[in-house]
């Protein structure tokens, strides 16, 4: 299971320094790490990754290393560059805007299909998930807010996976995910989407409504708005226009 929270990182950390792991338990382990940095925007968007510094910093050989950024690399997070080093994928706002625009119409297709196979134990679950939604609305904390946000919107959109009973859909999705949690974290924004929660509330709450009611149109139109809308948000959290 990939790491996907600071909390998870840090203890990914610890175990890699606590246990004597080798070979792809170790890159696996490193993998995690330094997808977690990614996701959560430690690395800026262009900025170089040292492998000797990550090397040193977990008392590991290249290989590891090596090993765990060619499959970030494959993720297309990072790119590696040939007797240079490692440095983090920069995408180009129309990239960015591109991403959404497809991201938003398989989304879409998502909840349609949740809509007609969920079950009202599902329904509770998702409930659930946005009344922790609501208890980052009201903390003052832009970090909380921010973090909070990211790893309870995971949640949410995990769980209406679950809710369409495809595994081909989940795992297609997951991927999706992280480039876009990737995309809003190595803008350069400082807690990027604390601003917005509670339209991204208001969203969910739709998105909830319609799955509910079975309506597979009004779930498909409300979760593409939803996830197209992130294109603004960044646009308007960063103060500059994607074009």
């Amino acid at each position: 299971m990939s790491i996907v929270d600071t909390d998870a990182g840090s203890e990914a950390a610890v175990l890699l320094a606590r246990e004597r792991l080798s070979g792809a338990r170790l890159s696996s382990a490193l993998y995690d790490i330094i997808k977690t940095r990614l996701m959560e925007g430690t690395y800026g968007a262009g900025e170089r990754i040292v492998v000797e510094a990550v090397r040193q910093e977990f008392g590991v050989s290249k290989q590891p290393v090596m090993d765990a950024l060619r499959r970030l690399s494959s993720d297309k997070l990072v790119r590696i560059v040939p007797q240079s080093g490692c440095e983090v994928v920069s995408y180009s706002p129309r990239e960015v805007e591109d991403f959404y625009t497809l991201f938003g119409g398989f989304e879409g297709t998502i909840a349609a299909v949740a809509a007609q196979r969920r079950t009202d134990a599902q329904l509770v679950e998702v409930d659930m998930i946005s009344a922790r939604v609501d208890g980052l609305i009201a903390s003052n904390d832009p970090v909380v807010r921010a973090h909070g946000y990211r790893v309870h919107n995971r949640e949410f959109h995990t769980a209406i996976h679950a809710m369409a009973h495809s595994r081909i859909m989940a795992e297609t999705s997951q991927r999706m995910w992280d480039l876009s949690d990737f995309l809003i974290n190595t803008t350069g924004i400082t807690n990027p989407l604390s601003s917005a929660l509670p339209q991204r509330q208001h969203d969910h709450r739709e998105i909830t409504e319609a799955i509910r009611a079975r309506d597979a149109s009004a779930a498909r139109e409300a979760m593409e708005r939803h996830i197209v809308g992130t294109i603004a948000v960044i646009r308007d959290e960063a103060g500059v226009a994607l074009s």
